[in-house]
């Protein structure tokens, strides 16, 4: 039975990303890409569908965890009757072969290890023959495990079993000893890949993350919180081509034992805007522009084929099929590998496309010459759907409606439409963008406010609220001292947030095609510290953050949702969009600069904040 997802820790190399449970188990392995056939995939049934385990044999023994200081490097340390041991794992930055590297090293005393591979690639349905190196093998001693266009090489010192349908080895590591294990993974085709030298790729992977993470411009009271989530966004990074995937998993079920189980190792437009701005107030432009290159290159073409998310490098086609083999997290079915959301028509990416290249250029970045050219082609193509109903921000699966959320952000593409050809003197038919504004913005509010609850509804005619009606003042739609924003922020607390934390909408009063019931959206609960902030509640604000804070794993590591009754993480891990709701969130408070002055600041002190922030325009500081 797999971990809770909360007691895995991710590892990665900016092309894929492996979980290991505190026991020393990788239970979740996509080789060679985020969105390739998991090879470790008892994450979703049991060790049967593949697994790499490391532990002492002391069935008593205790583990304490930590990430290297800044890097993506996991050690966990077992303390035994025997002694104490180290488990280092990491994944190289990559120019060849993909490489996961385990070290064990001795602490104190001597260690009893047990180490078992169980490789099974296609999401554990195919077996690999299993075949010794030969001795005289210039790239050392080891096994080499092959199936279809798979072949990987794991070597290490220590004597390997082959046992049927499995690797294993036993070995006592002493204090000071250092015992490396290497998997490695090319074609089948192709050459069997080289030898490293793992403690040479401990270094320099040492060194690239503490290097990419002293560029961090954010410090403060958040500090480490911040700069661990921008190390998940850039882990979560596919670096060949600048998309960032929603995380590393597929199938985590939303609510324990159900059925609200997608595949999120895609790139979503929607995340868009509010990673562009994280990437860029962290001080990492370049990664900022590879994104804003990948969005631009995803988008372009007619701009009726627009879609909500794309492959790694913007394939366009992602079909949605069920893994009957495996049981699922804790049996929660169907596992899927695709999904089906990609042809719905969700209004508001055009508004998040459009609010991330203004953003872009706010911050410097120099988009490509045709970039203006795909925008003005998108605006006008939403101003003959806009007044369509869609799927909407949560991708529903009960049918279309007229959602607020969607209508609102249609109204944030022309009004970012017309700020960039404003401040960047750019052609466009402004005036008859700004018509449209107020046409939208008009009937949003006519539409969507219920005036008796003096709140923003989930869609026009419902009576049902949505946290997405946070974003109405994060947006800049609405100011945010408008009665209608105040009294839709009281709403989205009195009839969505439960135990502390919000959920999208209520599950169980909205035909969203789905069986009710899942946890806490983490964004959410984020978006309304936001929110608390933006109003001047910010006693308020700091409490529902650090509260926030307190559900990261011991890693700092954060999923989709919170299950606020069996207090567990649920939904797919490392979730992104978490981590830069978390980033900006930080960024608000810490703006406030600390409780005294949060209280107290002075026109001048909150001028200077506006103009650190300038360029920080959807849900920060500023539109």
């Amino acid at each position: 039975m797999p971990a809770r997802i909360e007691d895995y820790a991710m590892i990665g190399d900016c092309r894929s990303a492996a979980l290991v449970a505190r026991d020393g188990s990788i239970d979740w392995l996509c080789w060679p890409y985020f969105d390739s056939p998991a090879c470790f995939a008892a994450l979703l049934g049991g060790p049967e569908h593949g697994r790499w385990k490391l532990a002492p044999d002391d069935p008593h023994a205790t583990c304490t965890r930590r990430y290297h200081d800044d890097t993506l490097i996991l050690e966990t340390r077992f303390e035994t009757v025997e002694g104490c041991v180290a488990v280092i794992d990491f994944m190289p930055l990559r120019d060849g072969a993909a490489d996961l590297v385990r070290l064990v090293k001795g602490i104190h005393g001597t260690v009893s290890m047990s180490m078992e591979l169980i490789l099974r690639f296609d999401y554990g349905a195919s077996v690999p023959w299993a075949r010794a190196l030969d001795a005289d093998d210039s790239t050392g001693p080891g096994m080499r495990l092959i199936a279809g266009p798979d072949k990987v090489v794991v070597r290490t010192p220590v004597a390997i079993q082959d046992v049927p349908g499995s690797l294993r080895a036993r070995f006592d590591v002493k204090a000071g000893d250092t015992v490396p294990f290497v998997l490695s993974r090319v074609p089948s085709h192709h050459a069997d890949p080289r030898e490293i030298d793992p403690l040479v790729a401990l270094a320099d992977t040492e060194r690239y993350w503490r290097t990419w993470a002293n560029r961090c411009q954010l410090d403060g009271r958040w500090t480490e919180a911040i700069r661990r989530s921008l190390i998940v966004l850039k882990a979560l990074t596919f670096v060949p081509t600048g998309g960032v995937v929603a995380a590393p998993t597929t199938s985590l079920p939303e609510q324990l034992g159900g059925e609200r189980n997608w595949d999120y190792r895609y790139c979503w437009l929607r995340d868009a805007t509010l990673t562009l701005q994280a990437l860029m107030l962290g001080g990492y432009y370049t990664e900022a522009s590879d994104w804003s290159h990948w969005l631009v290159r995803a988008v372009a073409g007619a701009p009726s084929q627009v879609q909500i998310m794309y492959g790694l490098s913007g394939e366009r086609r992602l079909p949605e099929w069920e893994i009957d083999w495996l049981p699922g997290y804790e049996g929660a079915k169907p596992v899927r590998v695709g999904n089906g959301a990609v042809g719905q028509l969700q209004l508001d990416v055009y508004g998040e496309v459009m609010d991330a290249l203004h953003q872009a250029r706010l911050g410097g970045l120099e988009p490509d010459d045709a970039t203006w050219e795909v925008q003005t082609k998108l605006v006008a193509h939403l101003e003959t759907v806009w007044r369509k109903p869609d799927e909407g921000i949560w991708e529903v699966r009960g049918g279309r409606q007229h959602f607020t959320y969607s209508k609102v952000m249609a109204w944030v593409a022309f009004d970012r439409a017309i700020k960039s050809a404003e401040r960047f003197g750019l052609p466009g038919p402004v005036d008859h963008w700004r018509h449209l504004c107020r046409e939208i913005h008009a009937d949003v509010c006519s539409h969507g406010f219920d005036k008796v609850r003096n709140a923003f509804m989930q869609a026009y005619g419902s009576t049902e609220m949505d946290a997405s009606a946070l974003m109405i003042p994060l947006s800049g739609f609405l100011p945010a001292d408008d009665p209608r924003v105040i009294g839709t922020i009281e709403a989205v607390e009195r009839e969505l947030m439960h135990d502390g934390l919000v959920q999208r909408y209520r599950t169980n009063r909205v035909a969203d095609g789905l069986p009710a019931g899942e946890g806490a959206f983490l964004a959410c609960s984020f978006w309304m510290v936001d929110c608390l902030v933006m109003i001047g509640r910010h006693a308020d604000a700091r409490k529902l953050f650090e509260r926030l804070l307190s559900l990261r794993n011991d890693v700092g590591l954060l999923a989709e949702e919170y299950d606020t009754h069996h207090g567990r993480q649920v939904g797919n891990f490392p979730q992104a969009f978490s981590h830069i709701a978390l980033v900006h969130a930080a960024i608000r408070l810490e703006a406030l600069a600390d409780d005294d002055r949060a209280d107290k600041a002075t026109d001048e002190g909150a001028d200077e904040d506006e103009a650190r922030f300038e360029h920080v325009g959807y849900r920060a500081i500023r539109a």
